[in-house]
């Protein structure tokens, strides 16, 4: 077995079992070095008992509506961004900018900066905001604190080298000019939607993102600072110092000469044909925002939005303004216990008592839908009776949630019906194919009072899922087809993916889906299940885009093979299994750190034991035949011995991913709904076969 490295210590925990109970583990072990009948045997026991704890635990947390839903963790960029716009705007409130000060310093690694992921490195552009959010709180720049962060900064390059998001909110307040800044016209609204740069070739998170940043480019606002930011530069006499010019024969270099020629365009642009572009934004944008009054279900376009509509004439009592502001502090989380900082408990003053001092965190997004169809999975995977009034009431929410009108998805798709499902509470013009997916697959689990409304509800949701399929026979997350390649050029985008190509996380997810509802012969199945046989790495595993990171895209695939009957025997499941077994940690589980991303070779399937990734690769070596596995066996004691009480698990470390790298996501709830999915998988067998599994679904 392989011990990894942890992402803060460089050191993994100690292994769970003694020597001395290894040593007679290993004395009970069969001829062929597999574990023998009693560790089986005890381990099973341990497992159910384990299954019984977190199957109550998760009952517990049900929302009487029926849905689940767990904190979405990120960074604080979004809390820092939270306070920049309450600044821009003029709407300050002393108690959410204390509380959220106390949450941004209790962040705050020992070296002064933040990071994007527990455990992670300084991340510079995130350690800037939180800077600029705590002197917009009140924290002297002679503070330790803020020394050492600034220090910090100067060391790694200052504003200079800061992304660009990060010097558009600096530019909103003068910090920075607008003319050293890529330019985004607001003329792009009139591209059209065939052209490879139209808004449509972006990803939906992104083109929510433009489309009011290109009003706020054209714009150009500033709002006089209460202070100067010298302390951030590395040369506050030279703080923009050139960058360098990409060859022009290169594709870097012939978008960064548009770049240039844009900033001269906006300096010449006719005013009337200008304006005409901003209105239709405007109505773009308008258009878009959803019943809850935020857009997208997102917290970074939602902001953006409103800076935009304000530009254009929008006043806080305007009826979309005000309720994009009140969807903003939907997002918000406040405890009353907040995480020790450099100030004491709670980030507050030496002494203070936890408790007494509330901290706010923001929510980039918020994942019921998410959180629910996994929910309702794990819980019927352990055993919970498929009629259980929990289960159906959780199924009656996600009815209700189905998504029964086009939305952008239409662009590349205008005759395919709607029915998908979105990620979020109130999101219904970006339904997304992973989560659709994932509700049909708990949907089929749930034995309903109206079976016909369920499998109507299924038939339309399989319907989208296979409309929306790529020309490579793979799906993305949000779109199909979307896999231009000149967004991500431009300088514009330096932050995170802006396209949505087809991943094998999401592929699986559909091939999955679809093998339950009776078509894993039909050929876009096919189709999906070639794709991924292709798309197996040469180690054996497969890259996870949105959770972390092969132990995900691994964790992904191989139930979606045993569903559409790849055999255990297929070469391209057993070089998983020996990739699985080759990255299991040393205390028998498995982890894998956010930078597997960033540095495969030194990073891919390491990690220090979490309990979502202990639970994929799991759920991964189960649907491989290898129950009775040592692998398995010492999983599985790992999540039972590292279960909490309570029936939960503890887990700090990020294992969703946003943007692989950029953007890392700590889904509060993974820790619960995978682990369960996980011990009763290994308990009763395999995936539920209850509620309306088994038949068919037509087209």
């Amino acid at each position: 077995m392989t011990a990894t490295t942890d992402g803060s210590t460089g050191a993994l925990p100690p292994r769970s079992s003694s020597a001395t109970d290894a040593a007679a583990e290993t004395a009970q072990a069969g001829p062929d070095g597999r574990p023998g009948t009693a560790v089986l045997q005890d381990t099973a026991d341990a497992a159910r008992e384990a299954t019984t704890r977190a199957t109550d635990y998760l009952l517990s947390l049900q929302d009487p509506a029926g849905w689940w839903k767990g904190d979405l963790e990120t960074n604080v960029t979004m809390d820092a961004e939270d306070l920049l716009l309450r600044q821009f705007l003029g709407i300050q409130d002393p108690e959410i900018t204390e509380a959220a000060a106390r949450h941004i310093r209790g962040e705050q690694c020992e070296d002064g900066t933040w990071a994007t992921f527990h455990g992670g490195p300084g991340e510079l552009s995130a350690t800037i905001e939180a800077y600029v959010a705590l002197r917009l709180a009140g924290d002297e720049p002679d503070a330790p604190h803020m020394a050492d962060a600034s220090g910090w900064i100067r060391e790694h390059g200052g504003i200079a080298a800061s992304r660009v998001f990060t010097r558009i909110w600096l530019a909103l307040f003068g910090w920075w000019k607008w003319d050293d800044l890529p330019e985004l016209p607001p003329e792009l609204i009139y591209f059209p939607k065939w052209f490879p740069l139209s808004i449509y070739a972006f990803g939906c998170w992104a083109r929510q993102t433009i489309v009011p940043l290109t009003v706020v480019s054209a714009k150009r606002p500033v709002r006089p600072a209460p202070f100067a930011l010298d302390e951030l530069h590395a040369d506050p006499r030279n703080p923009n110092p050139p960058r360098p010019l990409a060859p022009a024969v290169s594709w870097d270099g012939l978008f960064q000469r548009l770049d240039k020629a844009l900033h001269l365009y906006h300096k010449v642009a006719l005013r009337r044909p200008r304006a005409a572009a901003m209105r239709s934004a405007a109505r773009w944008i308008v258009e878009r925002q959803e019943n809850d009054g935020c857009w997208g279900g997102i917290q970074p376009p939602a902001v953006y939005s409103v800076i935009a509509l304000h530009l254009l004439g929008y006043d806080l009592g305007h009826p979309v303004l005000r309720a994009g502001l009140e969807s903003l502090d939907r997002f918000a989380v406040w405890r009353e216990d907040g995480p020790p900082g450099p100030d004491g408990p709670g980030g507050g003053p030496p002494g203070e008592a936890r408790g007494s001092a509330p901290t706010r965190m923001i929510e980039a997004c918020q994942s019921p839908v998410w959180d629910t169809c996994l929910a309702t999975i794990a819980l019927a995977d352990a055993g919970v009776p498929a009629d259980h009034p929990q289960l159906v009431r959780a199924a009656d929410w996600m009815l209700g949630e189905q998504i029964d009108r086009p939305g952008d998805w239409s662009v590349r798709r205008p005759e395919l019906p709607s029915g998908g499902w979105a990620f979020e509470f109130h999101n219904d013009n970006y339904p997304d194919i992973d989560d659709t997916a994932e509700v049909v697959l708990a949907l089929r689990r749930v034995r309903h009072p109206e079976p016909e409304r369920v499998e109507a509800a299924i038939d339309r949701a399989v319907r989208w899922n296979v409309g929306m399929q790529s020309k490579n026979g793979a799906w993305g997350a949000f779109d199909a087809d979307n896999t231009s390649p000149f967004p991500n050029r431009l300088p514009f985008c330096d932050f995170g993916e802006v396209v949505d190509p087809p991943s094998a996380d999401v592929t699986a997810h559909v091939v999955e889906m679809l093998a339950e509802v009776g078509r894993a012969h039909d050929p876009r199945t096919r189709r999906g299940l070639a794709w991924l046989l292709a798309e197996q790495e040469p180690d054996g595993a497969w890259f996870g885009r949105w959770g972390t990171n092969y132990v995900y895209g691994t964790g992904s695939v191989l139930p979606a093979l045993a569903a559409a009957g790849i055999p255990a025997s297929h070469p391209a499941v057993r070089r998983a299994v020996s990739w699985l077994e080759r990255v299991q940690n040393d205390d028998g589980g498995w982890g894998e750190d956010q930078r597997s991303y960033h540095d495969k070779e030194h990073w891919a399937g390491r990690g220090a034991s979490t309990a979502s990734q202990t639970a994929w690769a799991l759920m991964a070596l189960l649907a491989a035949g290898e129950r009775d596995g040592e692998a398995v066996r010492r999983g599985v004691r790992w999540l039972v011995e590292t279960q909490l009480p309570d029936g939960s698990w503890d887990e700090p470390y990020f294992t969703g991913t946003g943007f692989p790298w950029d953007f890392s996501i700590n889904y509060h709830l993974y820790r619960q709904v995978f682990p369960l999915t996980a011990l009763g998988r290994y308990v009763h067998g395999g995936p539920a076969a209850g509620g309306t599994a088994g038949a068919p679904v037509g087209d």
